[in-house]
């Protein structure tokens, strides 16, 4: 899994050293919480791409949550691939795939950080000029616009789609993994290609793939609340309470990986060299609760939603529609509903 890291994926190198029972202990969590976040992933994102794709009107709101539903599902999909992988200690699946599930892996991680952003620019348009969103705000325009986190997301993976390979490491075994230099076997020069490589790509990883992304949200996030303070709602406003909620839980879950993968890039000679077992665990816990956001935006849309007690006894299909859905208020009206995001958005434009 560190593909998608500043780390070489799968890399394996010869331990001397007598495992603790601490980081068994980390290790047997880290795949509890993936086999969790893969089951709710595929059940809870599945469930959302048929409510929004095939049950619900085509709006704005239901092709944004759609498209992240997608990029969470294909991400998820891939995560018994990588569970396998890291349990075997080695790449059994092939170059296709190797190649194949990474980049799918790259692309909607990208991905959905990128749409999590554009949702949360389109509830503060919202907010602030709802005269211009109700005239231009259109699902043309939405289908127009949401390829743009894709390609973004696209360009940030090119490494991998170029770059990750099969190989053979110094115990006979098979990883996928980055391969930055294959004109030569020099190990000296493949290293110093390697650290190079992988610095400059950790550092544009942790400025445009969370660092851009997360101000974004926090600079829409701001103008919202400003604007529900002026008008007195700051303190009533269940909207923004739950907006809260969801930004600080999307923080928690990326903010702790995207450090320590910072911390990983700028220690990656020593990471290439098989030193650093102690942030190579740190990785491997944090990606882990990274990846739990994968499944968690599901649970929002219903847990979050207004009436939640009510709207349980009904059918979940029903419920998600209700979360997702439009609400065309919003950008009609000036007053109260002009300041509160529409409860779909609430729940998820993080």
């Amino acid at each position: 899994m560190e593909a998608n890291f500043s780390l070489p994926t799968n890399t394996t190198t010869p331990v001397t050293q007598t495992v603790s029972a601490g980081y068994i202990a980390l290790d047997v969590f880290s795949y509890l919480v993936l086999v969790v976040t893969f089951v709710l992933g595929v059940l809870g994102n599945g469930l959302v791409v048929w409510v929004a794709g095939f049950r619900m009107t085509r709006s704005v709101t239901t092709i944004c949550y759609l498209n992240l539903a997608v990029a969470d599902l294909s991400f998820t999909s891939t995560l018994p691939f990588l569970m396998a992988s890291k349990a075997m200690g080695r790449w059994p699946f092939g170059w296709f795939l190797c190649k194949f599930i990474f980049t799918v892996v790259d692309i909607n991680l990208f991905g959905s950080v990128f749409l999590i952003a554009l949702i949360a620019l389109d509830r503060c348009v919202c907010v602030l000029h709802p005269v211009w969103a109700q005239n231009h705000r259109t699902v043309s325009l939405a289908r127009k616009v949401i390829v743009g986190p894709w390609v973004c997301a696209l360009l940030l993976t090119l490494p991998v789609i170029i770059r990750v390979t099969t190989v053979t490491n110094v115990l006979g075994q098979t990883d996928c993994t980055f391969d930055f230099s294959p004109w030569t076997q020099d190990p000296l020069e493949k290293a110093r290609v390697a650290i190079a490589m992988l610095t400059v790509r950790g550092i544009i990883r942790f400025i445009i793939g969370f660092s851009a992304p997360m101000s974004v949200v926090a600079i829409c996030y701001g103008l919202i609340a400003a604007k529900m303070h002026k008008q007195g709602l700051i303190k009533s406003s269940r909207p923004l309470r739950v907006l809260s909620f969801v930004v600080a839980a999307f923080f928690l879950c990326w903010c702790p990986f995207q450090l320590v993968a910072l911390i990983a890039t700028v220690r990656i000679r020593e990471l290439l060299s098989g030193l650093g077992s102690g942030l190579v665990i740190a990785v491997n816990v944090t990606s882990t609760l990274a990846f739990f956001n994968s499944c968690l935006n599901p649970m929002l849309y219903v847990f979050m939603g207004r009436d939640f007690r009510e709207r349980l006894i009904h059918s979940l299909p029903a419920t998600l529609e209700r979360a997702l859905s439009e609400d065309t208020t919003q950008t009609s009206d000036t007053g109260t509903n002009s300041v509160s995001p529409p409860e779909g958005a609430e729940e998820k434009a993080v």
